[in-house]
Parts: structure tokens; sequence; C-alpha cells
């Protein structure tokens, strides 16, 4: 006999899960939500807002942005490789989404760029803070105390461990384990994984990407995220998809410092690979997906951010040329300040030297190479980079000693895909056939990005978390209302 009975059981309380819960119960159904860890929100809570395409405040701040113009930019970014179904879905959905979050209480800044050439498609969530990390964790809350006003019953400390189905092949309950460690089923019929990934799981992540967590891939782990989900909806016979890392560069042990070293190194310099040779316009730096993605093709999987001590004044004396919203401060004043702190606490990531020579020895750069990458690198910045057609704006030469150069490896913010969903967060087999009153949401089941992610669209993991979280909430309802009569 069951433990517990309900119609809909959420398996995860981040802003898939929460946002799936809220909308079942708002279209009538009884919702059980569980959540590994001790409180609600999951990567989300260091995040900072929802994508949204054709928003209020998209249009009051006169920003062109279309349905047709995103889905057309996502799908030939990926080749049209994903399921431009669900995605349309999305995205048409996307706006009000907006809407219905403000119906709970939650206030957004407006909608921003995450760097220059990306479009405004991010909605940051309005704090008592201003503008920055974690912001999100204010709609998290918001969804929560709704989820509570409708009646959800939230289980913390309660992982999710296997779901059940019955002769005829339908969901019919889930397995988990309470706070005491103890066995539990809740019966029901239909069930929703959102647990958010395997970002903390170096098993799982070397099985399934090839990365080795901490050593080629630096990656947000959030406790927690293990790939329970796509384990779960596996056995359940789900189409196991391939499963990604969402790829954004981070700097080794850089943010350990002030944000102005960061700021400096993630400029538009010259980028070297070990071998001492440039791999790429580095204007394209900005947008940290491809950055990611060159240092993961290069020897060692990591690429080296190298300035100068005149480029560094330059940076320090007219603030940087380029911002970011994570990063969007432009004054560096205090770069020499995050240097010596660097040296005091032995960071790994920055690295030092009077001259060209020494910064190769000390990075293991071949020093033959560097000192022509520079030589040919200062020509192009006194006529035209004839190598990778940097603009004239961002080509700054090498000239003086000390030398500050950053390692660059492979980041993100933790493993996408695995589960295989169509647009109606139905969970489906090989055959592409849907689990009756299996869905899925969230991260488990992002398999829009093929190999990048698309930073482009600034928001994306969230919007798209938030918006198939309620999908799946809202056909999951459809679904158990159906099997009742």
């Amino acid at each position: 006999m069951a433990d517990f009975t309900t119609q809909v059981v959420v398996i995860a309380g981040g802003p898939a899960g929460l946002s799936a819960a809220v909308q079942a119960a708002e279209d009538g159904a009884d919702v059980i939500l569980i959540e590994k860890n001790a409180s609600v929100g999951g990567a989300a809570n260091m995040g900072m807002g929802p994508l949204a395409i054709g928003s209020s405040y998209q249009k009051r701040q006169m920003y062109d942005i279309t349905v047709e113009k995103a889905l057309r930019m996502i799908m030939e970014y990926t080749h049209y490789n994903i399921d431009g179904r669900l995605v349309k879905r999305y995205f048409e959905q996307s706006a009000e989404t907006i809407e219905w979050l403000e119906d709970m209480g939650v206030e957004f800044e407006g909608a921003y760029k995450y760097f220059t050439k990306s479009e405004p498609t991010w909605h940051i969530v309005k704090t008592d803070q201003g503008i920055g990390p974690r912001a999100a964790s204010f709609m998290n809350k918001a969804l929560l105390n709704r989820a509570q006003e409708l009646g959800v019953k939230v289980m913390t400390e309660t992982p999710g461990k296997k779901i059940l189905k019955d002769e005829e092949g339908k969901v019919c309950g889930v397995i988990a384990t309470d706070k005491d460690g103890k066995e539990i089923e809740i019966a029901c019929k239909a069930a929703i994984i959102a647990t958010g990934g395997a970002g903390a799981n170096p098993k799982f992540i070397k099985d399934e990407t090839g990365y080795e967590f901490g050593v080629d891939m630096f990656n947000f782990a959030i406790p927690g995220n293990a790939g329970d989900g796509c384990r779960m909806a596996w056995e359940a016979g789900a189409d196991h998809t391939r499963v990604r890392i969402e790829e954004a560069a981070n700097f080794e042990g850089i943010d350990e410092l002030p944000t102005s070293v960061p700021n400096i190194m993630m400029q538009p310099n010259l980028l070297v690979n070990l071998q001492g040779k440039r791999v790429m316009d580095e204007e394209e730096m900005q947008n940290t997906t491809f950055l990611s993605n060159a240092a993961s093709h290069s020897k060692h999987r990591v690429l080296f951010s190298i300035v100068d001590t005149s480029i560094v004044k330059y940076y320090m004396r007219n603030g940087v040329d380029e911002i970011s919203m994570v990063r969007f401060n432009p004054d560096v004043s205090d770069f020499m300040d995050g240097v010596k702190m660097a040296e005091a606490t032995g960071n790994k990531g920055l690295f030092m030297a009077d001259t060209l020579e020494e910064l190769a020895e000390k990075t293991g750069i071949n020093c033959e190479n560097l000192l022509e990458t520079v030589e040919n690198y200062n020509d192009y910045c006194d006529s035209t980079d004839e190598e990778f057609f940097k603009r004239k704006k961002y080509l700054r030469p090498l000239v003086k000693g000390p030398y500050y150069a950053a390692a660059i490896r492979p980041g993100g913010y933790g493993t996408v895909g695995g589960i295989r969903i169509n647009e109606n967060c139905e969970v489906c087999d090989s055959e592409f056939e849907p689990i009756p009153g299996l869905y899925a949401a969230g991260a488990d089941a992002c398999n829009i990005y093929d190999d990048s992610y698309m930073f482009l669209l600034p928001g994306n993991s969230m919007g798209f978390a938030v918006n198939t979280g309620r999908i799946a909430g809202m056909e999951a309802a459809e679904y158990v209302d159906s099997e009742e009569e």
C-alpha cells in the first residue's frame, strides 16, 4: 500500500519543478513535490532570470525581437539538429510566462543583453540589492509561496529513486526516500522529472561527455545535481539522448579574485594555445560558449589570455572596452590589488612575468612560437590583423613587462539533455512514442543546443526550465483528468 496518494508527483524543486507544480495545481491537479535537498531552487538560486520573446519589457524598451526571429536564430545556430516544435512552443509561451510570474509578485528589472552581440532576451529578476547573481532566488521564493498557497505538498530531503509503471506501461507511482532514509511510495497518475542534470557528478560527466571535472572541465556543481532524473527516466524506458555540458568558458581560479581581474582578462586580448598560436578573432571571446568551444579543441583544453603593463594601465585609466551583465563594471582600477591577492594565495589561474620568455616558462606555452606570435600581432596593431581579422579598435600591442596571462578552461552551468521529450514535454521512448504519464522539464530534457549553448539569446536555460515546467504541468494535469473520466 502506498504511503501517499496524489495525482501528479514533481521530482525536484528547481525552476522547472516549481513551475510544473504551480501550473499543474492551477489547472486543478493534486500535486506532491519532492526535493532532494533541504531547500528548493536548485541552480536557479545562482541565476538572474529567464528568457522571454516579445515581452512588454522589450516592447517598452523598443527592442525588435520576435518569435520568428528567435526561432530562426536558434534553428540556424544548431543547424536544425533540435526539435523546432518544442522550441517554438517554448518561445511562444515565454512572454506570457513573464506575466504569469508577475501575477505571483515577481518583479523584473527589464530585458537585457548578456554581452554586446547578444539579443535583449534576458529578463532579470528585481531584488532589493540591485542587479547581480542569485536574483532568481526571489523568483523561486514566489513560486514556492504560490505552490503552497495552491495546496501543493512540498517534501524536502526526499530524493526520488524510481518511476513505477503498471501492467499497461502507464506511470502509477514514484519511489522516494524520506528524511529518515526510509523508502516511501507515492501513488500517482503522472510524474514530472525536473532534477536539473548532473553537474555535480564527475563520473556521470566523464561517462557521458568525456570531460574530467576539475581537470579539463570547470562547470558549476550544484549540490544534489547527480543525474538522478536521467537515470530514473532511462530505467523507465526513455530514449537516451546525448548529454552535453552547457558550456561557457571559465578562468581557472580567477573568480576567487576581485572582478577587475577577470574583467580585464576577459577583454578581446591576445589569446593563444599551449603551442603559442592564436586560435580565433578575440572579439568573439565575449561569447564564452565560443571561447569554451575553442578551449575544448586546444591542447590540454586550455587557452591563455595575455596582456602587458601598458594594456593594463590603459584599462585601469579608461575602463574596459567590453562588459557583460555578470561583469558589468568597467572600472578595473583595483586590478593590481587582485594581482597581489593572487600572489599571496598561490592562485593557479593567473600568471605574472617580467618577460615573455619567463611567461612562457610559467605557463608551459611554446616560447619560440609565442615570441613570433607577439611580434606578428604587434605588427597587426599598426596595420591590419591578417590572421583572424580582428577589428582595429581591439588591437593593442604587447610591448612592456610585466606581462599577465590567465588560463581559460572549458566551463559551464552543468549538464543538459539525456531525456527525449516532445513539444508536450512527454517523455518518449526510442520509437519517439510517449510513455503514458511521464514528463520531463528543464536541464534533464534540454536538447535544444546541439553542441553549443545559445548565448546569443541569453536567459535561455532558465527560460527553458520555467516554460517546459509549465508545459509539463499543464499537460500532466490534463492527462490525469482524462485518466479519471
